[in-house]
C-alpha cells in the first residue's frame, strides 16, 4: 500500500487557470439554489444579479491570467489558457451580460424559472469556455455537449408556444447529428493519428501519417461537417432560420453570437492547430464551403419579412466571411477571425436589442413592419439599429468595415485572393436588405414590397408608443446603445482590438 501510494500521484490543479470556469459554473448552482425561493425581487432582480456578477467575476479571472501571461495547458494538457481561449471567453461573457440584461423583462423567464433560466445560460457560457480552450478531442466533445444540451432547453423557453417548442425540437434533432457526425470525425482522427491530444496529432501528421491518408482525410471531413452544423455554415443551415424565429429572442440574441464564437475558436484550434499540416487537403473544401455559405446567406436574407429570419440568414452569411479566416491557416487569419468575431458581437447584440425593444410593443411582432418610423417615434433604437445594418453591410468607420478588410487581407496573403472577391460581392448583395430595414425606420412612406404585412403604421400595445417603451426598458436601450457605441469606436479607433487580437495570434506557435 506504501508503495502503491508513493507511485500514484494527485494531478496538479491549476486553480488560477480555473477560476473563470469555477465562476460560471459555481454561478449556475448557486443561481439555481437561489430560484427555490418565491418572492418577485428573488426571481426579478436577485437571480439576475447573482448570474452578472458570476460573469463579471469570471471576467476578472480571466484578464488576471491574461496578464499573468502563462499559455500553458493544464488538467493535463486538456485544457488550454493562451490568448485566444482567454480572448473569447471575454466575448461568451460579454454576450451573457447582455443576454441577462436583454431577459430581464422577458416573459421567458416567468415560464422556464428565472433560477433554471439563468443556471442553463451559465451552464452553456460554462460549455463555451470548455470549448474554446479545449488541446484535446474528449475536452471538445464534453464541451460542445456542454454547451448544446441547455440551449435546446433554452430554445424551447416558451413552453407553452407550439413555435418555440418546435424550435427547441429542430435544435435538438439537428444537433445531435451535427453532434454524431463530429463524434464520428474525431474517432477516425484519432484511428488515423493514434492519439487524442491536438499537439500529438499535429506532429503525427506528416510524420507517422501521410496527410493524403484516407481515414484522415475521412475524419477532417467529418469533423469540419459536425462543426459547421453548430456554426450555421451551409449547406448545413437548414435549422438556423426556424430555430432563432422559434426560441425567445434574448436567446435567439446569444444563439447567434456566442454559440457562433465557441464554433470558430474550436475550428480554429482544431484546423490551424491540430491539422495544420493537412491545409492544403482541407483548405480548398473549406474555401468552397465559405463561398456557398456567402451566396445562399445573402441570397436567403433578401426574402425575408422577418427580422429574426432575416438576421439569422445574415448570420449564415457571416459565418461564410469567418471561415475565410480559417481557410488560410494562418496567423493573420487567426488575428482576423478573432477581430471579426469581436465586432460580430457588438453588430448582432445591437440589432437584436432593437427588435427586443420592438416586438414587445408592436402588434407586428419581430416582422421588419414593426420598425416603421421608428427614426421618429425613437431615435435611441433607430440609431443603434442603423449602425448595426451599416455595420453588418461593412461600412466604412464601422467594426464591421475593418473586419471584413482584415479578413480580405489575410485572404488575399494566403493565395486565396478569389475569395476575398467574393466577400466583397457578398458584402455588396447584404446591401439589399440592410438597407431596406434603414429605410423602413427612417422613410415610413416609402414603398416596401413585404406581401406579408401591410403597410400601416405601428400600433403600440395598450395605448403606448415605441418611444414610452424605450423608456420603460432602459436595460434594453442601453444594450443596444452601448454595442453601437462599441461598434463605431472599433471601427473609428481599431487599435485596442488590434492590440487584443495581436497577442491572440500568438496562440499557436507554428502559424506564420
Amino acid at each position: 500500500m506504501i508503495e502503491l501510494a508513493q507511485v500514484v500521484q494527485a494531478p496538479k490543479i491549476d486553480y488560477q487557470g480555473l477560476a473563470p470556469l469555477f465562476s460560471t459554473i459555481g454561478g449556475s448552482l448557486a443561481v439555481l439554489m437561489i430560484g427555490l425561493f418565491r418572492g418577485r425581487f428573488v426571481q426579478r432582480t436577485l437571480v439576475p444579479a447573482v448570474a452578472a456578477l458570476a460573469l463579471l467575476v469570471a471576467m476578472g479571472m480571466t484578464i488576471a491570467n491574461w496578464e499573468a501571461g502563462d499559455s500553458r495547458p493544464i488538467i493535463e494538457g486538456a485544457l488550454a489558457i493562451d490568448t485566444l481561449a482567454l480572448f473569447m471567453s471575454m466575448l461568451f461573457y460579454v454576450t451573457g451580460l447582455a443576454t441577462v440584461a436583454l431577459s430581464l423583462r422577458s416573459d421567458v423567464q416567468r415560464e422556464v424559472g428565472a433560477g433554471e433560466y439563468m443556471a442553463l445560460l451559465l451552464g452553456a457560457i460554462s460549455g463555451m469556455v470548455v470549448l474554446a480552450g479545449a488541446e484535446n478531442m474528449v475536452t471538445l466533445f464534453v464541451g460542445f455537449e456542454l454547451l448544446s444540451i441547455p440551449l435546446y432547453v433554452l430554445s424551447a423557453g416558451y413552453v407553452r408556444r407550439a413555435h418555440s417548442l418546435e424550435a427547441g425540437l429542430k435544435y435538438l434533432v439537428v444537433g445531435s447529428v451535427g453532434s454524431a457526425t463530429l463524434l464520428y470525425g474525431l474517432a477516425l482522427l484519432y484511428g488515423a493519428t493514434g492519439s487524442t491530444d491536438f499537439r500529438a496529432m499535429a506532429i503525427a501528421i506528416g510524420d507517422t501519417v501521410a496527410v493524403t491518408d484516407p481515414l484522415l482525410l475521412t475524419g477532417v471531413a467529418l469533423a469540419a461537417t459536425g462543426l459547421a452544423f453548430k456554426a450555421s455554415v451551409a449547406p448545413f443551415h437548414q435549422w438556423t432560420p426556424d430555430v432563432y424565429e422559434g426560441a425567445p429572442t434574448p436567446i435567439t440574441s446569444f444563439m447567434a453570437v456566442a454559440t457562433k464564437v465557441a464554433a470558430f475558436a474550436v475550428t480554429l484550434r482544431l484546423f490551424d492547430y491540430a491539422l495544420s499540416d493537412a491545409q492544403v487537403q482541407w483548405g480548398p473544401a473549406l474555401a468552397a464551403l465559405a463561398t456557398v455559405t456567402i451566396v445562399i446567406g445573402n441570397a436567403g436574407a433578401i426574402a425575408q419579412s422577418s427580422l429574426k429570419r432575416m438576421l439569422a440568414w445574415s448570420g449564415v452569411a457571416q459565418a461564410g466571411y469567418l471561415l475565410a479566416g480559417v481557410v488560410v491557416g494562418t496567423q493573420l487569419g487567426l488575428q482576423a477571425t478573432a477581430f471579426y468575431l469581436a465586432a460580430y458581437l457588438f453588430m448582432n447584440v445591437a440589432a437584436f436589442a432593437v427588435v427586443i425593444a420592438c416586438e414587445r410593443v408592436s402588434e407586428h411582432g419581430d416582422g421588419i413592419e414593426s420598425l416603421r418610423d421608428l427614426g421618429r417615434a425613437s431615435p435611441l433604437l433607430a440609431w443603434p439599429m442603423t449602425i448595426a445594418m451599416l455595420a453588418l453591410a461593412g461600412f466604412p468607420a464601422t467594426a464591421g468595415f475593418i473586419g471584413k478588410f482584415y479578413l480580405i487581407e489575410a485572404v488575399v496573403a494566403g493565395d486565396y485572393a478569389w475569395l476575398g472577391i467574393v466577400i466583397v460581392v457578398g458584402s455588396m448583395i447584404s446591401l439589399v436588405y440592410y438597407l431596406r430595414v434603414i429605410a423602413v425606420m427612417w422613410m415610413g412612406r416609402f414603398e416596401v414590397e413585404l406581401p406579408s404585412f401591410p403597410p400601416r403604421r405601428v400600433k403600440a400595445v395598450a395605448g403606448r408608443s415605441p418611444e414610452a417603451d424605450a423608456r420603460a426598458q432602459p436595460e434594453v436601450a442601453s444594450v443596444a446603445i452601448l454595442a453601437a457605441a462599441a461598434t463605431i469606436f472599433f471601427g473609428i479607433v481599431p487599435s485596442p482590438l488590434f492590440d487584443l487580437v495581436s497577442d491572440v495570434g500568438t496562440s499557436f506557435g507554428g502559424l506564420v
